[in-house]
């Protein structure tokens, strides 16, 4: 485990991860956005032709009206992701939110002449859809046209649907990208008594990352830079939240969806009764975290825990990792499960397809970007050396492995609902953390391991999913990784 060297090191370059950028010129392969967005313009024209005839369009008909679809979504995506992905790692260059604007609304002016084609579908006769989707001609595409069939109570005319999609745009796109401008501008002047050496201003991210550490005074000078940092632009950040949830309970409104849920578990191929089960289940066992919070508190010597002690390290030192320390952790695991797999993942970082560490402007968190089955995908962290961060990276390069090996499926079929896109990260990351124990030796490092993990599991959240355009989706979520 490395420790932190002096600044402007190797060593320190190695724990902040500062050489770890990725390559995303490959996007669009040497192509400007405006040449892809014009072919995508002109695929969008012939498809158009089909407008009135899907209610008697056969199978043959049907599957060449898709891969020409798909090539669209692919172009479109192909776009979508570089400015995107460009503007989540430097949210404060004007040109990165002009670029994701400029797509955003090419992209709906694109897909919005073809919702025809979504409403015609959903008219078709059940019997009809079977038939259709019983030739194996349309084995590529026959999940996403079953699939999409499911919103048929909750779509509407095709002006409205234009009107809801345009809109979109400068409603709940706009306030999401304005969310990331505000939170990726936060900065933390964390004081000398969180640093341990001189008072200096850091990113969101990196506060929050030491609310971790050992020493109790540490995390509560963390807690109250952040508190101090997060007050200026709080009413703002929750006006726009606000807004968000307002624009969602219209489109439910609209959509005559039954509860404020139902379009998620829609999207998620589950049911209604599934997921009202699982909440209940959870709730009703809530004692098990209470248990465990009573239990950190009597390791840690407090008689009741602060917010800012729900994340402290149970150790008396902190563990540091510098980037090759956990590269060649985290591609150890996955050896040890399958060489080939772990081929993939090695690609990850000789390829440069991971983005890794902290900077100004950045957005905050870790995704798996998919991008398109005919490139790679991108994996996104914000890298400080703690523990938490390695399996942060295995986690993610989960994502990365089951969107490299999908892409086979092509662009219908290659991401999955929130159901299963957790799979191959928590796996990916349950065989890290087993790696990492294996060769812990230390009682009271193992204890803080296994701590981390309990509280992984207890705090896990969905997934922070990059949802670039793919394809037009206003009214459920967008794939992703």
């Amino acid at each position: 485990m490395t420790v932190t060297d002096e600044p402007g090191t190797a060593a320190d370059d190695d724990l902040t991860a500062a050489a770890v950028a990725w390559d995303l010129d490959p996007l669009l392969g040497g192509r400007d956005a405006e040449a892809w967005l014009v072919e995508a313009e002109e695929l969008a024209t012939g498809l158009e032709a089909a407008r009135g005839s899907v209610a008697t369009i056969d199978a043959a008909t049907l599957a060449d009206f898709m891969t020409r679809f798909g090539h669209l979504q692919e172009i479109v995506s192909r776009v979508g992701n570089d400015a995107s992905l460009r503007f989540a790692v430097d949210t404060a260059d004007p040109a990165n939110g002009a670029a994701v604007q400029m797509v955003q609304e090419r992209a709906t002016a694109i897909f919005n002449r073809l919702i025809f084609f979504e409403l015609e579908w959903a008219e078709l006769p059940d019997e009809r859809v079977d038939e259709l989707l019983a030739d194996p001609v349309l084995g590529f595409c026959a999940h996403y046209l079953r699939a999409a069939r499911r919103y048929r109570p909750h779509l509407l005319t095709e002006p409205e649907e234009k009107i809801l999609s345009e809109k979109a745009v400068t409603g709940s796109s706009a306030w999401s990208r304005l969310f990331s401008e505000l939170s990726s501008a936060i900065a933390v002047d964390l004081p000398t008594s969180a640093t341990g050496g001189p008072a200096r201003t850091a990113s969101l991210e990196e506060g929050l990352s030491l609310l971790s550490h050992p020493d109790r005074e540490v995390r509560r000078s963390a807690a109250e830079a952040v508190t101090e940092a997060l007050a200026p632009g709080l009413r703002t950040r929750a006006y726009v939240f606000n807004t968000l949830l307002a624009d969602k309970a219209t489109d439910d409104r609209l959509r005559s969806y039954e509860s404020w849920i139902a379009s998620r578990n829609l999207s998620n191929e589950a049911s209604d009764a599934s997921v009202q089960a699982l909440v209940e289940a959870v709730v009703g066992r809530y004692e098990i975290a209470r248990r465990w919070y009573r239990l950190k508190a009597d390791i840690l010597g407090v008689d009741r825990l602060a917010d800012y002690d729900r994340m402290a390290s149970v150790s008396d030192s902190e563990a540091r990792f510098g980037w090759s320390e956990a590269r060649d952790l985290v591609l150890d695991a996955y050896t040890s499960f399958s060489p080939d797999i772990a081929g993939a993942v090695r690609r990850f970082f000789d390829e440069r397809w991971i983005d890794a560490p902290v900077r100004p402007g950045k957005r905050p968190g870790a995704f798996c970007a998919y991008t398109v089955p005919s490139h790679h995908p991108y994996v996104f962290l914000n890298w400080t050396g703690r523990p938490g961060d390695v399996l942060t990276l295995a986690h993610e390069l989960g994502h990365g492995v089951h969107a490299y090996l999908a892409r086979d499926q092509g662009v219908f079929h290659q991401t999955t609902p929130l159901t299963l896109a957790e799979t191959a990260s928590v796996f990916g990351e349950t065989l890290t953390f087993g790696r990492l124990l294996d060769q812990t030796t230390d009682p009271d490092e193992r204890l803080d391991l296994l701590a981390r993990s309990v509280e992984g599991d207890r705090h896990r959240l969905p997934p922070d999913r990059h949802e670039p355009l793919r394809g037009r989706r206003p009214h459920r979520a967008a794939s992703g990784g």
